[in-house]
């Protein structure tokens, strides 16, 4: 999952972003609406965490551009005024959720994560192949039923590939789905993540490459699909 926090407040937009990454989730973030704007021009969120009462483009202007371009992009649209008439206003600008200030990271984490869940096909919370599983709730891999201790980008990666069931993940979609806007491929993030991945995985390797394209989960000799 991609997530965008547009918040003027930046103590408290580079918590929620701190936490998310934590979580293993690519963040990136936007201190007002103007800035905002040009990252969802470039696309690829799945979840907006939109300040309502933000500097410049105000936040409802923001909601209004998304809702004309129909993005599937999700909004949870934050403010600090928690009305009945102000949640109301939020949703009917567009907004897919609406949570007050002050609040609890954990809701909010439970918030985003529904929403991402709206953007993708639903999954179960256990991803499982043959002797391996990842736990997105608990955000646990275990191998043969050896929990493995992956990074949080390692997590990720292995994530999107799970969830692409045996078809090639390219650097592109692994880039963006799982690093922030201003990674580059010079530094080799993504081959030096899969390799530490892979060694952590062990023998069956779980991981192919595919010259010139990039990465799939392993498949079976004898069926040609994903193990």
């Amino acid at each position: 999952m991609r997530v965008l926090v547009v918040e003027d407040e930046e103590f408290l937009a580079e918590m929620v972003a701190e936490g998310l990454r934590r979580d293993a989730i690519a963040v990136d973030v936007a201190y007002d609406g103007t800035r905002a704007l040009a990252k969802l021009e470039s696309g690829g969120y799945d979840v907006v965490v939109l300040d309502r009462d933000l500097p410049g483009v105000h936040g409802d202007e923001v909601c209004r551009w998304m809702v004309e371009r129909r993005l599937l992009t999700r909004v949870l649209m934050l403010t600090a005024s928690g009305t009945v008439r102000e949640r109301v206003e939020g949703l009917a600008l567009g907004a897919d959720d609406y949570l007050p200030k002050p609040f609890a990271y954990a809701e909010l984490l439970a918030r985003v994560l529904a929403l991402g869940r709206r953007v993708h096909p639903a999954l179960p919370p256990v991803i499982e192949r043959p002797g391996l599983a990842l736990d997105t709730v608990r955000r646990q891999v275990t191998r043969r039923g050896r929990l493995l201790s992956l990074t949080r980008k390692e997590f990720a990666v292995l994530e999107v590939l799970l969830r692409a069931d045996g078809a090639v993940v390219g650097n592109d979609d692994l880039i963006e789905q799982v690093w922030e806007e201003d990674t580059s491929y010079r530094t080799n993030a993504i081959r030096i993540t899969i390799s530490k991945l892979r060694a952590k995985l062990g023998d069956p390797p779980v991981i192919d490459t595919v010259s010139g394209l990039g990465y799939r989960i392993a498949q079976d000799p004898l069926t040609g699909r994903a193990r």
